[in-house]
This record gives C-alpha cells, structure tokens and sequence, in this order.
C-alpha cells in the first residue's frame, strides 16, 4: 500500500483568501485537514432540517416533496461552483417510471455533480447517497432525517469541501461524482438505473463511497457516540479497506464496526443500499451506515433526534478516505473476489 502522505500536501498559497469562515493567507500550510475543516456541525445541521423538514413532504420517488429535494440539491452544488451531469447539461439525470417498475405516477430524478480532476480526470471516484424517502402515510410525514437526509448532508458537505480545495488551487488528481440518488427505498431502483446508464464509462470509476443512515446511533450501540459500520470495504480491493482503516487511524479515530460486513450477516445491508449496484460491476465500495434504531421507517425519524456532531465527525472520515482516494499516486487495485 501507498504511504498516506498525500492527504497532506505541504505547500503554501501565494495570496490570501477565504475557505468558508477560515481565512487562508500565504503562510498558512494547506492540507486535507484544512478541508475538512470546512465541514461544520451548523451547516450539516442545515441541510439535515431542511430535507427533513415538513414542507419536503417525505420526499416520495416521483412525488413534489422529492422533487423540491432534487432543486435544492441541484441549487447547493451549483452554489458550490460544481459542473453538472456532462450529458445534458443540467445536475438532473431523468429517471423514467418505467425504470421504477411503475411504482411512481411520475418520473424521477437522480442528482449529479461533477469535479474534474486535475491529473486523472478519467479516473472518477463516487461519493453518494439516497435522497427518498416514505412520502406521506395515514396523514403522517415521514420525514426520514437519518435515512436519508443525514447521508445527503454528508454528500454535499463533502462535495462543498472538494470545491472549496479546487477553488483554493488544491483540487482532487482524480474526478468525483456526487451523486444522490431517487428511488432507493422502491428497490435501490435510481442507482440501478444509472448504473445501466451511466454518464461515465463504468470502467473509469475507481471506487464507491455509499453514505446511507450516518446521523444516529443503533439500537445495539446505545452508549457509544463514536463508531460507524463499515460494510464492503475488503470485499473487492484491500486497498480500499486499508485507505478506510489509515484515514480512521490518522484523523477521525471512530470505532470501526465490522459487524455487518460478515458474509453470513442474516441482515444482508451489503445488498441493500446503492453502493450493491456499482459492486455488482466490481467497482470496489464502502458501505457506511450507523445500525438501525426504534425510529428506522417510521415517521419519528426527524432532524430533532439527529446527533449533528457524530454525523459531522462520520462525514469528516469519508472526506478523508475521498481524499486519499483521488490523490493517491496510483489507482487503487480491485484484487478480491466478492
């Protein structure tokens, strides 16, 4: 394995400028730290509460509440200065009610934003979520604050730290592809679908990076505020599982839970987020999830029971390893057979 001496890069900036409420001037040496710095509790906090909130109705596939969703996330990446999907032009990838064996009225959407990289550009790493949830239900909003509005926090925090650097003149040697996606809770049936349209070539992504319910703790963690699930890591490349591991090590200090990344894990989470539908195409993935709770898909999952500091501290270690990911010397390689 590389040495992780790529998430510090050691040089100076020649002039003074402002990342976020830091400012940076010609002294200040600039490393992956310096980024994800930038990744703040109150604007985590920000995204989660209105995504969750009330007036997104739940964010059913197909439905308004959804679609307002996918316009705010399409605003925040174009307000981060980040391209959107190269096809057409837009952040919007069109997800046809065909495609979500007609479980919705209407078609959807998956969002998409683009960074190039600087080196490597054909090399693309992906960081991603659902954005979904339950909709409306008997008159009740389900609001789903941990699945998945904490997730898709965590993407456009990672995302605006990404910009943030590129901006700064330290943008990523390889691409990166934030992508939320629509009709998980139908079947994982918006990561499917790109996966069988990708806007890329499949063979030019490096490596997967799936946040799905990061901002609670699990039922059978009560008591720990400092441990995330890692699921997926070493099933495809054990580069990717040591990348994970160095971060963790390095920076973020988490427990990291391999409980439900066993082959006989009865609960199977492997096969039942996004990230599945790039793995099945041996696109190496990480899984991160915090564990079920008495609220999971039920219309108690609000933004109030949210824990922001965990949730920020959890995006700040996938920032890391999406750091490493896109400025390692070398692509990671896929030598494990899932």
């Amino acid at each position: 394995m590389n040495k992780f001496t790529t998430l510090v890069i050691g040089l100076l900036l020649v002039s003074s400028y402002k990342i976020s409420s830091q400012t940076i001037t010609d002294t200040t040496p600039i490393n992956a730290t310096t980024f994800a710095n930038t990744i703040k509790p109150e604007d985590v906090k920000k995204h989660v509460f209105t995504l969750a909130s009330d007036e997104f109705e739940g964010r059913l596939t197909g439905a308004r509440g959804q679609k307002m969703a996918a316009d705010y996330l399409a605003k925040e990446y174009e307000s981060f200065g980040l391209t959107g999907n190269y096809l057409t032009g837009d952040y919007l990838q069109i997800v046809p009610k065909e495609a979500l064996n007609n479980q919705s009225e209407n078609d959807s959407e998956n969002v998409l934003a683009f960074i190039e990289g600087s080196e490597s550009p054909n090399e693309i790493i992906i960081v991603s979520s659902h954005y979904d949830h339950e909709g409306i239900k008997n008159g009740l909003i389900y609001n789903g604050a941990d699945d998945n509005a904490s997730g898709t926090s965590a993407v456009l925090e990672i995302a605006e730290a990404f910009a943030l650097a590129k901006k700064a003149g330290h943008g990523p040697k390889r691409s990166l592809l934030f992508i939320n996606f629509t009709g998980e809770e139908k079947g994982l049936l918006g990561s499917d679908y790109y996966s069988s349209n990708p806007t890329y070539p499949l063979n030019q992504f490096v490596a997967a990076l799936n946040i799905d319910m990061i901002g609670r703790i699990g039922s059978e963690k009560e008591g720990n505020e400092n441990y995330i699930y890692i699921i997926g890591a070493d099933k495809l490349s054990s580069e990717l599982h040591e990348i994970n591991e160095t971060a963790n090590s390095t920076y973020t200090h988490l427990e990291l839970d391999y409980t439900y990344n066993a082959i006989d894990d009865e609960n199977r989470f492997y096969y039942r987020s996004d990230h599945y539908n790039f793995a099945k195409h041996n696109i190496p993935v990480i899984f991160y999830f915090n564990g079920t709770h008495a609220d999971y898909h039920k219309p108690t999952d609000t933004a109030d029971k949210i824990n922001i500091d965990l949730l920020t501290k959890r995006t700040q270690l996938i920032f890391y390893t999406a750091w490493e990911l896109a400025n390692r010397e070398d692509r990671i390689i896929v030598d494990q057979i899932d």
